[in-house]
């Protein structure tokens, strides 16, 4: 299972990231339209207060996805710790529960911009897509494609503005043109399936744009990039430890954190 991350590890400023929370032991306690319009109504609300914004999203009933931009990964960290916080307070109060609502912390991976921002952007708009839940995006209400596409304007989340920048797409109408072919070309291909490096790992990008960036990490294991999606994107991700071995230890072996 990919480990964990809070933004703690990569230092520097800004960015774009792929954001993914899990509930509690992936049960499915967003199963209802009810608190799936709750969580995006807080999404919405704490926009007001951090320096964040939301280019896509996706609500499923046992996750998240989120991409989001900010000057500041603080502000991500807080904003996601406020709405996650907020949110699981208020449904264990209407549930009458006290268990946890969330899994582990939220997973961020880097996303460069351009290609491989689409690339991610499509990705998130066909979750409900490879989980054979609905055959198009257009079917779930609960993703960011109403809002791109202009068919939700009230109480929006994503901004438009700032994601047609981050893709240098020439104009909004342009961007929806595109997003469309994009989309119903994959679907017809089969291209709903799962891409692990999304989810999974630190960044992604191109070698470049990795290379960059990989002295900022701060890991506690080794760092690799590697191909994915066909060699069309590339991903950096901590290098896989066998299971029952830590980084200089020995399966079996007593060491020190």
């Amino acid at each position: 299972m990919p480990r964990a991350n809070r933004l703690s590890g990569l230092t520097g400023e800004g960015g774009v990231f792929h954001l993914t929370h899990r509930c509690h032991n992936q049960a499915f306690l967003l199963k209802f339209a009810r608190d799936r319009d709750n969580y995006r109504a807080r999404l919405r609300e704490h926009l007001w207060k951090f320096e964040v914004s939301v280019l896509d999203y996706c609500v499923t009933s046992n996750h998240v996805h989120l991409l989001v931009d900010a000057e500041k990964r603080s502000d991500i960290s807080a904003f996601m710790r406020e709405v996650a916080s907020e949110f699981a307070r208020a449904y264990n109060r209407r549930k009458n529960r006290s268990n946890a609502f969330w899994g582990d912390n939220f997973h961020a991976t880097l996303v460069e911009d351009g290609r491989y921002l689409w690339h991610c952007l499509c990705y998130i708009e066909l979750n409900m897509v490879r989980c054979g839940v609905v055959a198009h995006p257009r079917e779930w209400r609960w993703v960011g494609y109403h809002e791109i596409m202009g068919q939700r304007q009230r109480y929006r989340v994503v901004d438009l503005e700032r994601l047609c920048w981050r893709l240098r797409a020439g104009s909004l109408d342009d961007l929806r043109r595109n997003l469309t072919a994009s989309l119903e070309e994959r679907i017809a291909q089969g291209g709903a399936k799962r891409e692990p490096c999304w989810t999974e790992s630190l960044a992604v990008g191109s070698p470049g744009f990795l290379e960059k960036i990989r002295p900022l990490i701060l890991s506690r294991r080794e760092t690799e990039i590697v191909e994915s999606s066909g060699g069309d994107v590339w991903a950096l991700r901590e290098v896989p430890v066998p299971y029952g071995q830590e980084r200089g230890t020995e399966a079996g072996s007593k060491g020190s954190d």
